[in-house]
């Protein structure tokens, strides 16, 4: 009998529509074959930090912003975690902060992870994909986490992933 090479999935959310897709289609996969799910959210506070070393913010503000990024991604946890319960499925969530790419990393690597599912780019226009106008720190993240985690790395791009969630 062979071995199963998939158990612990692990999902990088960062808000975004194409992140909670990734949540979704994880939810199924751990729904459908029996895998251990873990969502994650990563206060970027490497880039608050950068940026408030570069004088882009003083102290207050700076405090203000990683709080609020606190709270909105505890709110995406518990949205996901919404998710998983209407589809009777157990996950874990996490809070973390530092640089997403080395914090979904660790995370992926603290769980075992098997895979780590993320977000695809969102477009609503055709551009070409590696356009320097298309670089931003979510885009960055996404790169390096593909190129250096320990395990595979699935992108998740499956617009008709709402509707698929709500039959299975």
């Amino acid at each position: 009998m062979s071995k199963s090479l998939l158990k612990k999935i692990i999902v990088s959310v960062n808000g975004s529509q194409s992140s909670i897709h990734a949540a979704m289609y994880g939810i199924i996969l751990a729904k459908q074959y029996g895998f251990s799910l873990k969502v994650v959210f990563v206060v970027d506070t490497a880039t608050i930090k950068f940026l408030f070393n570069s004088k882009f913010f003083v102290p207050e503000e700076r405090d203000s912003y990683t709080e609020a990024l606190r709270k909105d991604g505890n709110t995406y946890l518990a949205y996901v975690e919404k998710l998983a319960v209407s589809k009777g499925v157990k996950i874990e969530s996490e809070l973390r902060e530092g640089s997403v790419c080395l914090e979904i990393i660790k995370a992926a690597d603290e769980y075992n992870a098997d895979l780590i599912l993320i977000g695809g780019k969102e477009s609503k226009g055709k551009t070409l994909p590696f356009a320097e106008s298309n670089r931003n720190i979510v885009a960055t993240a996404r790169e390096e986490i593909v190129n250096f985690a320990h395990c595979p790395v699935l992108v998740i791009h499956k617009p008709e992933i709402e509707a698929l969630f709500k039959i299975s």
